[in-house]
């Protein structure tokens, strides 16, 4: 079974898609030297048309920073966004159209764009990490999610101010103690403030094969 892993980044989601037994290429327009599986540099639209029909399935993460939370240094919603594109809609009509079982996964701002999302988080996991996504999965059947556990769990940070490329400690964690917390072991600062934990698509990776590839 082959997945293919548009906008990428540096692999959080492809290392849970790796986990539930996928072969996993990923996609992005910037090079991603910790990606941990194949790579190729390209824009993902391009990607899906040129490569998705030899996929079984698709997994976007297209640029959040449309339905981020503004920083106080960020003056109005209206001017934060007028900087960033809003590509759901769009991800979500070239997915639907290719035929194959699809994903997007993007932040918690995005929960009403999304169609019908589920919601994971670290502690769901008991990771101790805070981290919510939502996830658009169409194909899945109505279950019982794993369900946060933070009330009850100790979670670390982790915004963007935790995060140093050199690993050395900062405003609360340092990179390791994050890297520990999202069972992320290759990334940088960078690149954790924008992954999510394996965790999430590792579930939702076991549930697409369940589902949709029982025989495989």
């Amino acid at each position: 079974m082959k997945l293919l892993d548009l906008f990428c980044g540096a692999g959080g989601a492809a290392m849970g898609y790796h986990r539930a037994g996928f072969e996993v290429v990923g996609v992005d327009n910037r090079p991603q030297k910790n990606y941990p599986f194949e790579f190729i540099e390209m824009d993902a639209f391009e990607a899906l048309e040129r490569f998705g029909p030899h996929f079984d399935a698709i997994h976007a993460s297209p640029p959040c920073q449309f339905y981020s939370v503004l920083t106080p240094s960020q003056r109005t919603q209206s001017e934060h966004r007028s900087l960033h594109a809003d590509l759901i809609g769009f991800v979500r009509e070239m997915l639907a159209a290719s035929g194959k079982n699809y994903i997007i996964e993007n932040v918690p701002g995005a929960s009403k764009i999304l169609d019908n999302p589920i919601r994971l988080c670290g502690s769901s996991f008991d990771l101790p990490i805070r981290r919510h996504r939502y996830f658009e999965v169409p194909w899945m059947p109505f279950r019982f999610l794993p369900v946060c556990k933070h009330p009850r769990i100790a979670v670390v940070p982790s915004g963007h101010s935790n995060h140093r490329k050199d690993g050395k400690r900062t405003s609360g964690n340092s990179v390791e103690q994050i890297r520990q917390a999202m069972d992320i072991g290759w990334m940088t600062g960078d690149e954790l403030s924008q992954a999510i934990p394996p965790a999430y698509t590792e579930y939702i990776g076991k549930a697409l094969r369940e589902t949709r590839f029982k025989a495989v």
